[in-house]
């Protein structure tokens, strides 16, 4: 039985005009975005360093595994006072996105 092959279409790349010098470039690009990042510092302001879900406490120098979680899967909704977040570990992150996902299949073959 022969196997078909798939053929990769490469991309073309475009060279930019830019009158920006490498080392610009690169300190934009390792900048964090403004929203996203200052979206996430607030939460951990108002919230605090810990899982909403399995209250396990962070510290400063493991607060990387914590994530923001919007409550009602908008991440463009970030109201000031943080009504629509909540600090989850990764973890805990993963489990509550992975049981909509669960929830849809078992549903599907009712």
């Amino acid at each position: 039985m022969k196997r078909k092959r798939h053929s990769v279409r490469k991309r073309r790349l475009r060279k930019v005009e830019s009158n920006k010098s490498v080392e610009d470039i690169v300190s934009e690009f390792k900048q964090p975005s403004s929203r996203a990042s200052n979206y996430r510092e607030l939460s951990l302001k108002i919230h605090g360093f810990i899982c909403a879900k399995c209250a396990r406490e962070f510290d400063f120098k493991d607060r990387h595994l914590l994530t923001v979680h919007h409550k009602d899967g908008n991440p463009l909704n970030n109201p000031p006072d943080g009504s629509n977040w909540e600090n989850l570990c990764t973890y805990c992150h993963e489990d509550e996105h992975s049981r909509g996902l669960l929830g849809d299949y078992l549903h599907e073959e009712e």
